[in-house]
Parts: C-alpha cells; sequence; structure tokens
C-alpha cells in the first residue's frame, strides 16, 4: 500500500501535496474559527457557492491546456444569465398555467446553451482562423460581452425569475444540492474528455506544440474553437447557476471571480504554457481556495484584502512551478 502511494506520488508529483493541503487548511481555520468552520450553516453556503466557481475553473482549464486563455469567461457567463432573465421576466407572468411556464424555461434554458456555445465560437475563431493572440482576442471579447450585457440592463438588475426555475437552486438529488450534483456531473465529463477522447489529447498535443500537431495532420484550428465552445459552454452553466442562486441577473456578477479561477486552475496543476492540466488537480485546488475563502469570511477578512492574497497567490505559485522546472533541467 505504502508502495503504491510512493509511485503515485512520484507519479503526480504536481498535485501530490494538494491533499495534505487541503487537510491543513480544514483544521487551521476550524481551530482558528473555534468550530464554526465546520458549522452546518458554513458547511450549507460552501455548497452553494462553489458550483459556479467550479465551472468557470473549468472553463479556464479547458483552454490553458492548449496554451491559451479566455478573459471573457464572466462577461459571458453575465450575458447568458441576462439574456435568460430577460426571457423569463418578460414572457412568463403569474396568470400563467404552470404547463407554459415550464415549456417558457426550457426555451430559455435552449437559447442559453445556444448563446453559450456562440460566444465560445466567436473566441475560438478569432484565435484559430484570424490569429489573435488568445489573451488580446479573448480581453477584447471581455469588453464586448460585458458592453452589450450593460446595453440590455442600462446598468440595472434584472429579477423575478419563475418559482420553478429558482427551485434548481434548492432541489436535491439523494441529498446533494442540485447545482453541486450539475458541477459534479461537468468536471466528470470533462475528466473523460480530456483522458478517454481523442480530443482531449488533441488539447494537451497543441499545448505542448501546436507546429507538431499540425504536421500530424490534425485540425488544430477546428480543435482549438471546440475547446474555446466547451469553455463557453461551462460559462453558461455557470450563468444558469448564478442566475437561480441570486434570482437575479446583472453585467457585474461575479467580477472577482475571473484571477481566483487562473488561481485555482494553476494552483491545481495546469501548466499556463500549455500541455498539461488534469480534472482532479483542478478540483482539490478548487476546494482548498472555497475553503480558504470560506474561513477567511468567518474570521472578517475583507474581500480587498483576500483578493490581494490570491493575487500574491498566484505569482508565488507559478514562481516556485517555474524555480522547480529550472532544477530539473
Amino acid at each position: 500500500m505504502m508502495e503504491q502511494l510512493r509511485a503515485w506520488s512520484r507519479k503526480n508529483s504536481d498535485i501530490a501535496s494538494l491533499p495534505f493541503i487541503l487537510l491543513a487548511v480544514i483544521l487551521l481555520m476550524t481551530l482558528a474559527t473555534s468550530g464554526k468552520f465546520l458549522s452546518k450553516g458554513n458547511l450549507n453556503a460552501f455548497a452553494s457557492q462553489i458550483p459556479e466557481l467550479g465551472l468557470l475553473s473549468l472553463a479556464t482549464m479547458v483552454v490553458m491546456i492548449t496554451n491559451g486563455i479566455n478573459l471573457s469567461i464572466i462577461s459571458s457567463a453575465n450575458l447568458v444569465g441576462v439574456t435568460m432573465a430577460l426571457m423569463m421576466t418578460n414572457w412568463a407572468s403569474d396568470g400563467m398555467g404552470s404547463g407554459m411556464i415550464v415549456l417558457i424555461v426550457l426555451v430559455t434554458l435552449a437559447v442559453g446553451l445556444l448563446l453559450s456555445v456562440f460566444l465560445g465560437w466567436i473566441n475560438g475563431a478569432l484565435i484559430a482562423y484570424v490569429g489573435l493572440p488568445p489573451m488580446l482576442a479573448t480581453l477584447g471579447t471581455m469588453l464586448l460581452y460585458e458592453g452589450v450585457t450593460l446595453t440590455i440592463t442600462k446598468g440595472f438588475v434584472i429579477s423575478g425569475m419563475p418559482d420553478i426555475f429558482v427551485e434548481y437552486n434548492y432541489a436535491k438529488v439523494f441529498g446533494v444540492p442540485l447545482p453541486l450534483l450539475t458541477m459534479i456531473l461537468a468536471l466528470a465529463a470533462v475528466a473523460v474528455i480530456l483522458i478517454r477522447r481523442p480530443f482531449g489529447r488533441t488539447l494537451y498535443m497543441i499545448g505542448s506544440s501546436e507546429t507538431v500537431t499540425q504536421f500530424s495532420a490534425i485540425d488544430t484550428r477546428k480543435a482549438i474553437v471546440k475547446a474555446y465552445i466547451l469553455s463557453g459552454i461551462l460559462c453558461g452553466m455557470a450563468g444558469m447557476i448564478m442566475l437561480a442562486r441570486f434570482n437575479s441577473a446583472n453585467a457585474r456578477s461575479g467580477s472577482s471571480l475571473l484571477l481566483l479561477t487562473i488561481l485555482i486552475s494553476v494552483l491545481g496543476g495546469t501548466d499556463p504554457n500549455g500541455g498539461f492540466g488534469r480534472v482532479i488537480g483542478l478540483t482539490l485546488a478548487l476546494f482548498i481556495l472555497q475553503l480558504l475563502t470560506s474561513g477567511l469570511n468567518l474570521l472578517g477578512v475583507t474581500q480587498f484584502i483576500t483578493l490581494a492574497l490570491w493575487g500574491v497567490l498566484l505569482i508565488a505559485v507559478i514562481a516556485y512551478r517555474r524555480y522547480s522546472e529550472s532544477r530539473h533541467h
């Protein structure tokens, strides 16, 4: 047994320390908050907050594997959420029958999914076919999507979704909140794609060397577009979950999460230069950072100090990785 653990640790040196860091965070925060950290209320808050962060982090990871970046994840999620909110609040009314409201919600979900695909396709097309660097392309679309969202909302909040849609946030399956279950299924699906499917292996190859991958008779441009479409779908799912959780949508929801998703991806072992990244590492990093956030909130640490801490941590993690790589070379 011990030999198997050592073999796993050697094979997964990039994430081998994460389970121990997770346990240390739980123990430290429990002691620092005099047990409040493990209270039912805090754990429920943790379960309700983590789904959108998990989906957005996954959206970041799938393109980072290709040596890309998606800075438009938050604005994409908000544009999808606002579009869906506008449809439901305009089409559904109190006097309608439940069957008609269900139909409106289903149509809205379908439109949200299609919009997610379209927003991801725009990012992928700009990078793969126009030839824009991923950072500049998605910075441009981030501003574009945010501008469209602000134009739609005029800076106001759209609220008052149908009860049947909001109920999604409170529904449970075998005791597991449905939004959390949605995130778990998305993590599992992406893990299968990356590990078992040719498309996943292609993404790793592109991240390692796009030129070499092209010589292997693989259409790298098509694969890159698909990666950004997948990222867009995950962003759209996050937007839908935020809409159900807050029962409202606006252009600024989740604006502080972008840095956190990048940090989670990098801390979880995803190489910012592409070619490597695993869902198990991202999942562990996701739980570590969300638990830290919950603990710091209980300790009364302000959001601004927490954000600065994430920036320092991101720099430290990248610097440590670069130092480790230079030692091995």
